[in-house]
């Protein structure tokens, strides 16, 4: 099955870390892979702890539209491998979490054509994606959508990121 966590509220990532915790508690094994964040976060450090095994696409210290042309292509193709590596493991694991893969798919690191390959190529298997939102075809495919919106957020009185809270 096929779960999307979009939108531009807080908790996307929140969502689908608790149901990779909920299955890994179950006995499922869960790899939770993570793209488009440029530090490792509490939430890898927190299911690294648990033993979950985690993938980390290192976005280095700039963000997407930061970045110059060259910096953008080296960037993308690092998103790309992390793609690769975690459907080449896919077939491990009983649930795969692609937190901010939708985010990756619209910046051009992969394709949703190509998840879409991977997703019906690995059968028996749930997919988890987060991100801002999801091309068309990944939308009507889905299985579970939830849309999360931003009503109120310390960020737009101009608040910084929080340590535990937002990272």
């Amino acid at each position: 099955m096929l779960h999307i966590y979009a939108g531009d509220g807080k908790g996307k990532t929140t969502a689908a870390v608790g149901l990779a915790v909920r299955a890994a508690g179950q006995g499922l094994r869960v790899l939770f892979v993570q793209f488009l964040k440029g530090m490792p976060t509490g939430e890898l450090e927190s299911l690294r702890r648990l033993g979950l095994p985690c993938m980390w696409a290192d976005a280095g210290e700039k963000f997407l539209f930061q970045m110059q042309e060259a910096e953008r292509a080296a960037y993308l193709a690092k998103q790309r491998q992390c793609f690769r590596k975690a459907v080449d493991a896919a077939a491990d694991y009983d649930m795969v979490v692609l937190d901010e893969g939708l985010d990756a798919m619209a910046a051009g690191a992969f394709t949703d054509e190509e998840l879409l390959e991977e997703i019906e190529a690995k059968g028996d298997l749930e997919w988890i994606l987060t991100g801002r939102s999801p091309a068309k075809r990944l939308a009507d495919r889905a299985d579970y959508y939830s849309h999360i919106q931003s009503v109120k957020h310390p960020y737009k009185k101009g608040a910084a990121a929080r340590r535990g809270i937002e990272y």
